[in-house]
């Protein structure tokens, strides 16, 4: 552990490192966030393969949600507002119309409670009853888990009052290296493990609608070049969708990434029940660790979670966490070389 930085409010934050032969990551507990990670390329070094900063100034005034753990509700929810046992509950417009990844401070932007492990960091945070709108006292626990070339994020929660919840974490990828990161994503491939995918709005919104990725731009079953030309032919000028997954609460595979130059490869597995992908779209050339640049279309996120909006979507798989149950579900990021 060592200090990282504070926040504006003088609020100290330290930073720990997990790591093997294989796997280094860096963590701080505002957000809960990976501030960087080291994996071996088919040549042998390591080299940083995600977004962020060198210090707390990054993150307070350029970040676009790196690395951190987004929530209450991760993605849209529609106008910001949902009913719930009869309720409505109005939430901070934060996109366009919609409110989005917790909204105006969400745990992105929150100190949590940070306890080392063997290998471990647990990060725990208390969000009361109304924060930013949503019901309920919730404890909200993440541990983060490095075991050799596998990295594993562990989610719990608990509530005193029924509230939609959707954690993750919202780590953009470029298997080059951290110097890639003025380049597009064209010498990756991406394969994702889904037959459906939910359609989105001009802002981004899902639509209610689930459609069958067959014969459309969205089936990546197989793994796919992310040229410029390919990603430029998605509405919105990139990938920002929800992809859908099996709903049993097992460990299955979700996407893997793959870079041929460097020969790295990443394997992301869930026991949720979808998983947005997201490529970088609205990166406009933050400065980020080292000086480097974080270009539009340079990285990748895959975002495990819920399904966006499905407080408002009744065919949706519930999002709902009531007082007695435990939310719980994990997401495994693993590496090796191809």
């Amino acid at each position: 552990m060592a200090l990282f930085g504070h926040t504006k409010d003088k609020s100290p934050v330290f930073l720990y490192t997990l790591q093997t032969e294989d796997l280094e990551v860096g963590l701080i507990n505002y957000g809960a966030t990976i501030t960087f990670l080291k994996c071996k390329g088919k040549d042998g070094p390591m080299d940083d393969i995600t977004t962020g900063f060198d210090d707390m100034e990054g993150y307070l005034e350029r970040s676009k949600f790196f690395g951190c753990v987004a929530g209450r509700y991760a993605n849209r929810i529609a106008k910001g507002k949902f009913m719930l046992d009869e309720v409505e509950y109005k939430l901070a417009i934060n996109n366009g119309p919609n409110s989005l990844h917790g909204g105006t401070v969400g745990f992105d932007k929150k100190i949590w409670k940070a306890e080392a492990g063997d290998n471990s960091v647990t990060f725990r945070l208390f969000s009361e009853d109304g924060d930013e709108g949503y019901p309920g006292d919730l404890s909200i626990s993440i541990t983060y888990t490095v075991k050799g070339k596998e990295l594993l994020l562990d989610y719990h929660a608990t509530t005193t009052k029924a509230t939609p919840i959707n954690l993750t974490n919202h780590s953009y990828f470029n298997l080059g290296g951290h110097k890639s990161w003025d380049s597009d994503l064209s010498g990756h491939s991406i394969l994702v493990n889904s037959d459906e995918y939910l359609p989105a709005d001009e802002n981004c919104l899902v639509t209610g609608e689930i459609k069958n990725v067959e014969g459309s731009m969205f089936d990546l079953r197989k793994p796919t070049i992310l040229a410029e030309e390919y990603l430029n032919s998605f509405p919105g000028g990139g990938i920002d969708h929800a992809f859908c997954l099996s709903r049993k609460k097992d460990r299955r595979l979700a996407a893997i990434f793959s870079h041929k130059a460097s020969g790295r490869k990443m394997t992301v597995e869930t026991t949720q029940p979808g998983v947005q992908i997201y490529t970088s779209n609205f990166l406009s050339g933050q400065e980020g660790k080292q000086g480097v640049k974080y270009e539009r279309h340079s990285g990748v996120c895959f975002e495990t979670q819920s399904w966006p909006d499905a407080i408002n979507q009744p065919s949706f798989p519930s999002c709902v966490l009531r007082p007695g149950e435990v939310y719980s579900h994990q997401t495994w990021f693993s590496f090796s070389t191809c």
